[in-house]
């Protein structure tokens, strides 16, 4: 017997989309002069062949897709927003046809694809429980014999008899997921919905999705936290503009992912001063693409400094600031270690860092350009070069917890027994 439980082959969806038309003042001879278009078309295609509409255009939401999804694999699905997740997951979920090709499912599915999906909101939360465990198709017995354990991971029993429709979106998105995790689900098709959720539930829900995945069934997981898929998924599948561009080890599509977003380049940029020197370049070289720094990889930092005049006793230094905006590292240099700008011309610096070590956060740069010796300060530019510091595959759950550290540093450990126990 096969252990595939997704199988999908050649899937396509279509949508037909309006385009206003420019409005304009309608004249007696604008109709006229329409009708006798349309006499003179008919005249003309006497077969009634239909002319093309320029108010509607087709779009392709998918198109050609094709994958297969084994018992209790667990697959990430990313790309950029309008690649064509959310409508997979409808389609997979059965919530609404595909255009072109075929799925195949084996097993009951549970779906987390929005805020409320398949709720009624004037039922309470107990009942929507219910509700939504006939819908999978479980009887009411076992239904009850989660029901305790639902409840609590939710958090919500002291609005267990309030409908829905007065719950917050946290509240809702933590009952949905509760039922969705917690009813035995084959499969399991979670979309990026957990956003709603605070870091706490977020963690939550990540460790029961693992704990669905161990138990042998099977997760669909999409969401543009990588730390999250790559944490989570062993394979995932890339979607761009309705086509599968990539499947295969998460790692290696997560890297096609940034590369995707790289047709920006974010660096700092400014022109020359005919006056005063000025820095007018500052770039980040990480490690993957789109301004991703892996955790414990070489980085860069490039800079170019235009200057009409000679500077006596230059230094140029820069910090990366938190999310927080708390200053996290800083690194400098000095004329008096390398002679810098001792005359007008345009000059190029890079610091590189051997291993960057800071711990997973989103940080930028801060960068200062003085003159030492005269005290002048030419510039300090903040908030510049955005970049992500990730730690792909680790799972280790202290790891996740923010406000652990700010920087991991290399370390060895030695341990002696200095003497034997005599038990």
């Amino acid at each position: 017997m096969s252990d595939t439980v997704i199988q999908v082959e050649n899937l396509g969806k279509k949508y037909i989309i309006g385009h206003q038309q420019q409005e304009r003042y309608t004249a007696l001879r604008d109709v006229m002069a329409n009708g006798a278009k349309s006499l003179g078309q008919r005249l003309l295609n006497p077969w009634g062949k239909q002319s093309v509409n320029p108010a509607y255009e087709e779009f392709w939401a998918l198109k050609d897709v094709s994958f297969e999804v084994k018992q209790g694999d667990r697959i990430g699905i990313i790309g950029r927003n309008g690649a064509g997740k959310s409508t997979l997951l409808k389609i997979l979920s059965r919530i609404t046809e595909p255009t072109t090709g075929r799925i195949q499912i084996k097993g009951r599915v549970a779906s987390l694809l929005e805020v409320g999906t398949g709720f009624h909101p004037e039922l309470t939360g107990r009942e929507n429980i219910y509700l939504n465990g006939a819908i999978l198709g479980m009887s009411k017995a076992e239904i009850k014999r989660k029901f305790d354990e639902i409840v609590d991971f939710a958090g919500i029993e002291k609005f267990l008899d309030t409908p829905v429709k007065r719950y917050s979106s946290g509240m809702y998105v933590r009952l949905a997921f509760a039922v969705a995790a917690h009813l035995e689900p084959e499969i399991l098709i979670v979309d990026e919905v957990l956003a709603v959720g605070d870091a706490v539930f977020q963690k939550k829900c990540l460790g029961k999705m693992e704990d669905v995945a161990k138990q042998g069934r099977t997760v669909l997981f999409v969401s543009h936290n990588m730390q999250a898929i790559s944490t989570l998924t062993h394979n995932c599948f890339l979607l761009s503009k309705g086509q599968c561009v990539y499947w295969g080890a998460t790692e290696g599509g997560i890297t096609e992912y940034l590369r995707e977003g790289c047709n920006e380049e974010l660096v700092y940029t400014d022109l020359p001063s005919d006056f005063e020197p000025k820095i007018t370049r500052v770039e980040l070289h990480t490690s993957e693409p789109n301004n991703t720094q892996m955790h414990g990889e070489p980085m860069e930092v490039h800079f170019e400094i235009t200057t009409p005049v000679s500077i006596e006793d230059a230094s140029l230094s820069f910090q990366a600031y938190n999310s927080l905006q708390q200053p996290i590292l800083h690194l400098w240099i000095f004329d008096s270690d390398l002679p810098m700008c001792r005359e007008a011309g345009q000059f190029y610096l890079i610091c590189r860092i051997p291993k960057m070590r800071l711990y997973m956060e989103r940080y930028s740069l801060k960068v200062h350009f003085s003159e030492r010796a005269g005290g002048n300060k030419f510039q300090t530019i903040e908030n510049i070069c955005p970049f992500e510091v990730v730690m792909y595959g680790r799972s280790r759950e202290f790891e996740w917890r923010s406000g652990t550290c700010a920087y991991l540093e290399e370390s060895e450990w030695e341990i002696k027994q200095l003497q034997p126990s005599k038990i």
